[in-house]
């Protein structure tokens, strides 16, 4: 995961739960849904990124394995 990703996935993370916690103090149930909204879309981008980095390593493999016969 490139420190990009890393820093873009936690920024919505934290400030997902910020918004998060705004909603649940003032009881603004829109905006706790957006920052519930806004913190699994943090944890999808991790997750979508760990899944590129674990492809793009296996495909290295792979291309040594081919290259090594």
């Amino acid at each position: 995961m490139s420190v990009e990703e890393k820093f873009d996935s936690a920024k919505d993370q934290v400030a997902g739960k910020a918004k998060e916690v705004e909603g649940k103090v003032t009881g603004d149930k829109t905006r706790e849904a957006e920052g519930k909204a806004q913190g699994v879309l943090g944890k999808v981008k991790e997750t979508f990124s760990d899944v590129k980095e674990e492809v793009k390593e296996k495909f290295e493999d792979l291309k040594k394995v081919n290259n090594d016969d």
